[in-house]
């Protein structure tokens, strides 16, 4: 089936004021389930001892069947032609490999060595990497505005990292490095999939993605040789961190994108740290520095300003 013959059968939408209202509600609910699931990833990491290696695994496997599982239902032509598709073998094991093992590890990573709020606000980096691509490519310099992004998201990195005193590293090393790889990772992904996504959909390329992610960590996690001990509310995370953290986060993200386009739901994404600093303070009681929330304002400024 052809490219363009696939993008006819693509689902559109006119972008009625309805649909951007239930566009909008899906980002923002898909925000808040990612924001959510930093926190319940802390719980895990933290009180059951999960390691990052091992959930990242068993999350990327399990979610990873949920979205073929989906993709098939909604579209079994699409499904089997995707699967047909060997000329891109090796471009999803690209990209599972950057994108998807390196956006889990280092996101969970980051959580564990920091709080679910400044590995998620950290996370929005990821617009400074886009940027310095599309600049890159384009031989041009960032605008006026992308200048003021880049220097309040620099800014407001060094806060949180430093909290105030350029003398002293308040935020551990190994969270800040954790969080500038998943920055980069998470920037990579909005890059590097986008001919796959475009012909197979989004649903689709996910799946692959995740569970060939999945497959690459299992010989090296092995996680049935160690698994944690979790009792009912260790289950009950474990079913949110797959089910809702991770399948229902992208899946309500990407459908209010369709609606609401890539912009808005770039701006309506910045419900993720924000849901994930106070399901911190709630759920774990970490505490927040006046410095740390200027950082983060900061940073969040600069999703506004970065287009």
């Amino acid at each position: 089936m052809s490219e363009k013959r696939q993008g006819r059968n693509a689902p559109t939408f006119e972008r009625t004021p309805r649909d951007i209202l239930i566009g909008a509600g899906l980002v923002l609910f898909g925000g808040v389930l990612w924001g959510c699931n930093a926190t319940v990833s802390k719980v895990l990491m933290g009180a059951y001892h999960v390691g990052p290696l091992w959930l990242a695994c068993v999350r990327e496997l399990l979610a990873g069947v949920l979205f073929l599982i989906v993709a098939g239902v909604r579209s079994p032509k699409l499904f089997a032609g995707a699967l047909r598709d060997r000329g891109n073998y090796l471009h999803y094991l690209v990209c599972a490999l950057v994108c998807v093992t390196a956006v889990q590890v280092a996101y969970l990573s980051s959580i564990n060595w920091t709080n679910a709020g400044t590995a998620t606000v950290l996370q929005a980096l990821n617009l400074l990497f886009v940027l310095a691509f599309v600049c890159i490519r384009g031989r041009r310099l960032p605008g006026l505005r992308e200048g003021i992004g880049v220097v309040l998201a620099f800014g407001g990195t060094a806060l949180i990292a430093t909290g105030g005193d350029p003398s002293s590293l308040k935020l551990p090393a190994m969270g800040l490095v954790w969080g500038l790889v998943n920055a980069a990772a998470t920037g990579a992904m909005s890059i590097l999939p986008v001919r796959l996504v475009q012909r197979w959909g989004n649903m689709m390329v996910n799946g692959i993605m995740f569970v060939i992610s999945g497959l690459v960590l299992l010989p090296i996690v092995r996680p049935w040789s160690n698994p944690p001990v979790f009792d009912g509310l260790g289950w009950a995370l474990m079913a949110f961190t797959v089910a809702l953290g991770t399948f229902g986060a992208f899946g309500l993200f990407l459908a209010g994108v369709m609606r609401v386009g890539a912009m808005r739901a770039t701006m309506l994404g910045t419900s993720e740290p924000i849901a994930a600093t106070v399901s911190s303070v709630l759920c774990l009681g970490a505490v927040f520095t006046p410095t740390d929330l200027v950082g983060f304002v900061m940073i969040l400024a600069m999703v506004f300003l970065v287009r």
